[in-house]
């Protein structure tokens, strides 16, 4: 059985009087809709048998922004699968600009919600099934984190012994595989982790899962773990604004290959160079960010030689966001530059595994 389909992540719709008004931000929520609008109009083109979207759908979480979606989502020629990003469910309890955690489904009953339950699974072609999971969970003070909660962890438990035989596609905002050095431990990396990611992959390894689609980080990575495959996305709001396109083959003799091919979004009205324009303002903004780099753990060095070196760093953070970088700085100190060196595409042997944008992977 062959299929299509695609894959936009991150794309912080905001309609236009909900547009934040800070200029430290990261990404360009000015170009969300025209960026969106003109990736829905090549997708529409394709004959594509389903659409992804792993969170951060809206800026903020405001009702305006999910009803906007909501409605623009249900009039594609195609069926359509969301999970909230913790940017979709900012809190428990709604306000009067946005929703709340528990509302989330009610804007999305036709992309994957059949109730008010903020987890799903659906067999969407024959043999192929989606699980949706939710990984926003708040404590006691009400602050956001990325975990699985309990009555989740049972329902996916109860699941998955019986849809392992099927193709399972298992989509969540949060990373579960790590997709920088360390991430799960470093202090900028871990935020964007799953808290417990290594019980969600023990449990997708014992149903024979290989693939996990996750959003959150805002870069082109595909990480692999133990017979599983992590496709995360770049935000479409932030450099080098991508989206996916992956078509899956499933011949006579029992192989899976996905052909995986990614795409831009070069220009919008208004934005004649909108890559030009988000790889500067990504490098405008970087000082402060690779200054906390380089002087936190494992790097640990002063402020005052971070300063120095920081604006080397400059478009290090867009290299890493639009995928398979090599990077060197060979100016840098033997410990520094063989730090900064391992986020490039190279796999633990040594060779170059340029596989973030356009692959083949054999399942």
């Amino acid at each position: 059985m062959n299929f299509r389909f695609s894959i936009i992540s991150d794309p912080h719709v905001a309609v236009p009087h909900t547009l934040p008004d800070h200029t430290k931000r990261f990404h360009l929520v000015e170009v969300s809709i025209l960026a969106l609008e003109k990736v829905l109009s090549h997708l529409e083109q394709l004959n594509l048998d389903f659409l992804l979207l792993p969170g951060d759908l809206t800026q903020d979480g405001e009702v305006d922004n999910h009803d906007w979606l909501g409605k623009r989502l249900r009039s594609l020629p195609f069926p359509v699968f969301v999970v909230p990003g913790n940017h979709d469910v900012p809190s428990v309890n709604p306000t009067k600009a946005k929703i709340g955690l528990h509302q989330f489904p009610s804007y999305y009953g036709h992309c994957g919600y059949s109730s008010q339950q903020l987890y799903y699974t659906q067999e969407i072609l024959p043999g192929v099934r989606i699980i949706g999971l939710n990984s926003n969970e708040f404590n006691e003070e009400g602050k956001q984190l990325g975990c699985l909660d309990e009555q989740q962890l049972t329902w996916l438990e109860n699941l998955l012994p019986q849809v392992k035989d099927q193709l399972l596609l298992v989509m969540i905002h949060h990373n579960v595989i790590e997709h920088l050095p360390d991430q799960s431990h470093h202090e900028l990396g871990k935020r964007y982790m799953l808290d417990n990611a290594p019980l969600l992959l023990k449990m997708l390894n014992s149903a024979n899962c290989k693939l996990i689609f996750t959003g959150h980080l805002h870069v082109q990575d595909v990480a692999y773990h133990q017979g599983m495959y992590e496709i995360t996305t770049g935000s479409l709001v932030s450099y080098p604004h991508p989206y996916r396109v992956i078509e899956v083959k499933r011949p006579f003799d029992g192989s899976l290959s996905l052909n995986i091919t990614s795409h831009r979004v070069k220009s919008v009205p208004g934005w004649d160079n909108l890559e030009e324009i988000s790889r500067l303002w990504l490098g405008e903004r970087s000082f402060p960010f690779m200054v906390k780099l380089l002087t936190a753990s494992p790097l640990g060095i002063s402020l005052e030689e971070a300063e120095k070196l920081a604006p080397y760093l400059r478009y290090f953070w867009s290299d890493v966001a639009a995928g398979d970088a090599i990077f060197d700085f060979p100016n840098f100190p033997g410990e520094i530059r063989d730090y900064f060196q391992r986020f490039s595409a190279i796999k633990a042997d040594g060779t170059v595994a340029k596989i973030d944008n356009q692959a083949i992977l054999n399942l």
